[in-house]
């Protein structure tokens, strides 16, 4: 079609030049040229046109006629917009609007304008989402977190993924051994260079000695930052790594490791917020771990730069309500700040049950500083877990969860959240539990229950299970067999807690003839996304990327909060 008909509003071709509809053409006449386009170009003989669109009210035109050029910036008016348009310029999150006179308009209201503005939805970008000190404290463009999922899950392609894209990962160091661990810290430094990344450090209250070995790892390859997960108190570990090299430099006390601890609790989380306790203090320095005015700057810095209150979640969960573990968080928080002084105070962030826009939103206006993600990250390309737990995840619902024996606390009692749907893991493991409460030892179990164990789920004789479990202890801790050997109870639990570690290994190798017994930490947050991505590009599994889902939740969560100002 001929572009000067817009100008000339005949139905003649050449009714006018394109010099003579030029000026007769209004501000409004001329957008509409680049209305679905950034520019569009007119020629008419040696004269040509070129309109650009820079924003929503301002043209750039630019006439050209033999040698001469005439450029010229020409505001537009304000269209009212349709609801249909309305809807498309709030899912535009870099679309700024304003209310005058009961109609919407793009752009922001003009100095000019006649009457105030009744209402006003900025711009409002991913990247301007959450608190701006944790983007640069951990040099990332946006405030989220794809968590530490344990046993390699968060592996080192989730990790690299997400660091190349400007975002920050953990890598999901627990339940693997240090050989393991090293390898993927070495290969995932290599990758990224100077870009965030992050290592997960589980806590381990039977074995303290894999939490220092694990420290020690993290500070011989150079990591500056860690996830404290799972944690019952703070300990030796933990303040270790946070005020390695803590020095001052220019009267401001320097700390380059981080520690972002992810909790359930206001009295789990209070020793994070806090310095570290002089009785600690003292036995680092008599360990010569850190000097003596080491410990003096620690008692300006809290153990956490960041802490996270972990909702309902996959994995160890106690599963409160983001509503309620935020705010009350914030207010620990400033309290501390008000008694203590730090030069920054610590952040608090949010995670458990953030799957889509809406609740992602949500945790941003309670006051959360950032938030992490964890079972959604579990079917994405690159989560380290086999292809049956990722499809098996991309159909479960919100209500597809159970609660079940945790293997790394089995003794007292702890819970993980799984996948209950494909999955008898929770029931069976609850099973195990309770004969370890009422029985003394295999022995005093009763003949029918044994047999039901060892046919159904250990899928073995028990002396059986046992020779693999001593060959493994004796490797790894001596004293654990030493103690079998007297205890039959404590042997008894080494031997259902191998059954507790397989379940989560079978699962992330795809072991078929175990799907019935695969332990996949999981909360309803996995049921939520999926209900939000349905007859979406990411409804498949397959078509998932970690970077891909921080992005549209990202987008998305945008999205709402400019719908939320524009209904006021």
């Amino acid at each position: 079609m001929d572009l000067r008909l817009y100008l000339s509003g005949s139905t003649e071709p050449h009714a006018r030049s394109l010099a003579e509809a030029l000026d007769a053409a209004a501000p409004a006449d001329l957008a509409l040229l680049v209305a679905d386009n950034p520019e569009a170009t007119l020629k008419d003989g040696e004269l040509t046109v070129r309109i650009v669109k820079k924003d929503a009210q301002t043209l750039g035109v630019t006439t050209s006629w033999g040698s001469r050029s005439v450029d010229q910036v020409v505001a537009v008016p304000s269209r009212p917009l349709l609801r249909a348009d309305l809807q498309r310029a709030l899912a535009d999150p870099t679309r700024p609007l304003h209310r005058r006179d009961g109609r919407w308009y793009d752009g922001l209201p003009q100095p000019h304008a006649r009457g105030p503005a009744e209402r006003v939805v900025p711009a409002v970008l991913p990247e301007s989402l959450g608190d701006p000190t944790f983007r640069a404290a951990h040099g990332v463009k946006r405030a989220y977190i794809a968590g530490a999922m344990a046993g390699g899950i968060a592996g080192p392609e989730l990790v690299t993924a997400m660091g190349r894209a400007g975002y920050i990962g953990f890598y999901g160091a627990g339940g693997l051994d240090l050989k393991q661990v090293e390898q993927a810290v070495v290969r995932i430094k290599s990758d990224l260079g100077d870009l965030p990344c992050g290592f997960n450090l589980l806590h381990n209250p039977a074995e303290p000695a894999v939490e220092e070995a694990t420290v020690d790892l993290y500070l011989k390859h150079g990591v500056r930052t860690i996830s404290a997960s799972a944690f019952m108190g703070l300990t030796p570990a933990v303040a270790r790594f946070r005020l390695a090299n803590i020095r001052e430099e220019n009267g401001q006390i320097v700390a380059p490791n981080k520690v972002l601890a992810k909790v359930s609790r206001t009295e789990v989380a209070e020793p994070f917020l806090r310095p570290a306790p002089p009785r600690l203090l003292a036995e680092l320095v008599a360990k010569n771990a850190i000097t003596a005015r080491q410990a003096q700057l620690a008692a300006h810095i809290p153990m956490a730069e960041d802490v996270t209150p972990e909702a309902d979640s996959g994995g160890h969960t106690d599963g409160r309500p983001l509503s309620v573990l935020v705010p009350v968080f914030r207010r620990l928080r400033d309290r501390i700040q008000a008694e203590v002084g730090y030069a920054v105070a610590p952040r608090i962030g949010a995670a458990g049950g953030i799957a889509d826009p809406e609740s992602l939103a949500g945790a941003l206006t309670l006051g959360a500083a950032y938030v992490l993600t964890g079972s959604v990250n579990q079917c994405t390309r690159e989560a380290g877990t086999s292809n049956v737990v990722k499809e098996m995840l991309a159909q479960a619902g919100y209500a597809d969860v159970a609660n079940g024996p945790a293997p790394d606390m089995f003794e007292i009692g702890a819970k993980v959240q799984v996948l209950s749907r494909g999955s008898l893991y929770a029931q069976r493991a609850q099973l195990l539990y309770d004969v370890y409460r009422e029985c003394g030892g295999w022995a005093e179990v009763p003949r029918a229950q044994r047999e039901k164990i060892e046919k159904q789920i250990l899928g073995r004789r028990f002396e059986d299970v046992w020779s693999d479990t001593e060959r493994y202890w004796n490797e790894r801790d001596p004293r654990e067999v030493q103690r079998a050997q007297t205890e039959e109870r404590h042997k008894m639990a080494l031997c259902f807690r191998w059954y507790l570690g397989m379940t989560s290994r079978w699962a992330r190798l795809g072991e078929l003839t175990r799907k019935r017994d695969y332990q996949i930490w999981c909360g309803p947050a996995m049921g939520a996304f999926n209900d939000w991505a349905k007859g979406t590009e990411l409804e498949s599994w397959e078509a998932r990327s970690v970077v891909g889902i921080a992005d549209a939740l990202m987008t998305g969560a945008c999205q709402v909060l400019r719908t939320r100002m524009a209904l006021g």
